[in-house]
Order: structure tokens, then C-alpha cells, then sequence
């Protein structure tokens, strides 16, 4: 089990490395006018969404290894909400992603640095219930 953990924990720091980048690329992104800019921002916003799709999905595989051994209780269904959420976040991203390689951006930046704060939100939650498990 320690094995589990302790990829998991690798996985999702490195996944949330990607959640909390990608949209402050996105703010930039936003801000910018000249088209040489603006592709050099979304081909590092595509190879950034493709480089950390695959982290995502290794820390949600590590995470269902650590529930085969057995964790239960509310805490774990309110911290599996939290993480869908993070999956919404990570698939919206995506769309953003294509959004701005097709130049159909409709947000500002200041949007962008609001949107950037969700993961952080989200961590601070979903560290809270796996570590005080309060349910």
C-alpha cells in the first residue's frame, strides 16, 4: 500500500502542476495581440494539456489502487465529488485549449486569473478530507 501512496502522491502533484500552469498560460494568452505570440501560447498550451493528460490519468488509476484496499466513510465520497470536479476542470481545460488553437477565445484575462484559482481550491479540499477525514 505504501507503493500506492506514494505514486499517487507523485501523480497528482505533478497533475496539479499542470491545473495550476495551463490556465495562468491561458491569462497571458489572453492579454496577447501579435499572431507569432499567440501560437507560440497555444502550441505550449497544447503540448503542456497533452504532457499532463496522462499524469491525471495515472493519479486517478493510483487513487483506485489505493481504494482496493479498502477506504471508506464520507470523507472518501466527499473528497471522489471534489475530484470529479477536478476532471470537469481538467476536460474544460481542454476545450479551452482548442479554443484558443482556433483563435475563438471569448474571455478575458481577468476572467482567466479567477479560473486559475480553482484548482487551488480544490487542493486545499480535497487535502482536507484525505488528511481529517472528518466524515
Amino acid at each position: 500500500m505504501l507503493i500506492a501512496k506514494w505514486l499517487h502522491i507523485v501523480f497528482v502533484v505533478s497533475w496539479f502542476a499542470g491545473l495550476f500552469y495551463l490556465p495562468r498560460i491561458f491569462v497571458n494568452h489572453a492579454m496577447v495581440e501579435d499572431e507569432a505570440t499567440r501560437e507560440r501560447f497555444a502550441l505550449m498550451e497544447y503540448k503542456l494539456f497533452r504532457f499532463m493528460t496522462p499524469l491525471g490519468l495515472l493519479a486517478l488509476g493510483t487513487g483506485g489502487w489505493l481504494m482496493s484496499y479498502g477506504f471508506s466513510g464520507g470523507w472518501l465520497h466527499a473528497k471522489l465529488v471534489l475530484v470529479l470536479g477536478l476532471i470537469a476542470y481538467h476536460v474544460y481545460c481542454g476545450i479551452l485549449v482548442k479554443r484558443f488553437a482556433a483563435q475563438r477565445n471569448a474571455r478575458s484575462h481577468v476572467w482567466y486569473r479567477v479560473f486559475n484559482e480553482v484548482p487551488v481550491l480544490l487542493l486545499f479540499a480535497v487535502v482536507f478530507f484525505a488528511v481529517v477525514k472528518p466524515f
